[in-house]
C-alpha cells in the first residue's frame, strides 16, 4: 500500500529477549547470543485521532509531546515511523501493553519502540523490510542508550536465537532439547545506559585490566554458540556461570543478583547469570527439565525475586 492509503487502526507486536552470553562485550566487537522470549510480548496499537497525539504506556497517559524523559525512545519511534510513512501530519493515540516489566534488561525499550513502529506503519498501510524496521528501531534506541549495539533491536523481533556481532545478526541453531530458561526479576530497576557508560569509563581508565575481562566475555559467548549447536546443555550452563563471575568482576552485578544466581544453582540449575546491562534487572537460569525449572523458579522466589517466568527454549536449525 502507498503513502496515500486510508488511515486505519494499526497493530504491532514484538517480544522480550534475554542475553544468554556476551552482554557488554558485544559493544566492543565481540559476539553475543540472545534468546527471543516469544511468550512475553509487547503489543502496540495506533489509532488515528485529531488534535495532539496521545500516549498510554507504562503508567503514563497524556500528550505524546509531554511525556516524561523515560519515554523519549517511544516518542522517537513514533516520529520515525510517521516520517517513514510520509504521515507527519497525522495524529495517533498510541497504547502499549507489555507482559514483562521495563528496566529489567529484557529489551523493553527496543520492544516498545519496535511495536510502536510496526503499529504506526500498519495504520498507514506502509510496508517495511526487516532491515528498515531494524534501522528505525535503532534510531529510537539511540535516544534511550546513546550508542546501542543493535542487539536488543534485533532480538526483540527475531523468530530464533541470534548471534549478533558488529551490527550483523545471524540466526543460530539451537539443538538442546527439553531445556527451560528461568527468568527472575530482581526487583531492582537496571539502567543499560548507566551500566554501558560506567564500563566504558572503567575501560578507558584501565584498558589493561578491563580489556581482558571484556575479551573473556566474548570468548564465553563463542562457547555458548557452540554449545547450542552441539545440543550441550551442561557446556552452556558452565559458560553462563563463568560469564556471571566476569560480569561481577566488571562491577556490573549486585548482591541481590549474586544471591539469586546462587539460589538457582542450589536448586539444580545448570548455570545462572545476570542478563542485560546489570546493576539490577533480571537473572536467567538454565534448567534441563520442566521439574528442575519449577524447582529453580520456586527457589528464586524464596530468595526474593518478585516474579519468575519459565520459558521453554525452542529448538531451531540454522547455519552457524
Amino acid at each position: 500500500m502507498d503513502r496515500h492509503s486510508p488511515i486505519r487502526e494499526g497493530h504491532g507486536r514484538t517480544w522480550a529477549k534475554a542475553i544468554l552470553l556476551g552482554e557488554h562485550s558485544v559493544v566492543y566487537g565481540h559476539p553475543a547470543v540472545a534468546m527471543p522470549l516469544h511468550d512475553l510480548q509487547m503489543r502496540a496499537t495506533a489509532t488515528p485521532t485529531t488534535g495532539p497525539s496521545m500516549l498510554h504506556s507504562l503508567g503514563y497517559s497524556g500528550p505524546m509531546g509531554s511525556s516524561r524523559p523515560g519515554f523519549a525512545c517511544i516518542v522517537r519511534a513514533f516520529e520515525a515511523a510517521r516520517e517513514f510513512s510520509g504521515r507527519m501530519d497525522q495524529s495517533f493515540e498510541v497504547t502499549t501493553r507489555s507482559d514483562f516489566p521495563h528496566e529489567r534488561g529484557m529489551g523493553s525499550s527496543a520492544a516498545a519502540a519496535g511495536a510502536v513502529i510496526r503499529a504506526v506503519l500498519d495504520a498507514c498501510g506502509r510496508e517495511a523490510s526487516a532491515e528498515e524496521l531494524f534501522a528505525l528501531t535503532q534510531m529510537a534506541e539511540q535516544v534511550a542508550h546513546g550508542r546501542p549495539s543493535g542487539l536488543d533491536a534485533a532480538a526483540t523481533s527475531s523468530p530464533c536465537p541470534i548471534r549478533f556481532q558488529g551490527g550483523q545478526m545471524r540466526p543460530l541453531a539451537q539443538r538442546i532439547e527439553s531445556a527451560r530458561l528461568v527468568i527472575a526479576d530482581s526487583g531492582v530497576h537496571g539502567s543499560t545506559r548507566e551500566a554501558v557508560g560506567g564500563l566504558r569509563e572503567r575501560y578507558e581508565a584501565d584498558p589493561d585490566g578491563v580489556g581482558p575481562l571484556i575479551n573473556r566475555l566474548g570468548a564465553l559467548a563463542q562457547v555458548g554458540i557452540e554449545a547450542l549447536d552441539d545440543g550441550d546443555a551442561p557446556a552452556l550452563g558452565s559458560a553462563m556461570d563463568r560469564a556471571h563471575e566476569v560480569l561481577a568482576q566488571l562491577e556490573l552485578s549486585l548482591p541481590v543478583l549474586d544471591r539469586l544466581t546462587a539460589a538457582a544453582r542450589g536448586a539444580g540449575a545448570l548455570g545462572a547469570k545476570l542478563t542485560g546491562g546489570g546493576l539490577g534487572g533480571c537473572v536467567i537460569a538454565l534448567a534441563d527439565s520442566a521439574e528442575t525449572a519449577d524447582a529453580v523458579a520456586s527457589a528464586l522466589r524464596s530468595a526474593g525475586a518478585p516474579t519468575a517466568w519459565i520459558y521453554q527454549i525452542r529448538t531451531s536449525e540454522a547455519n552457524r
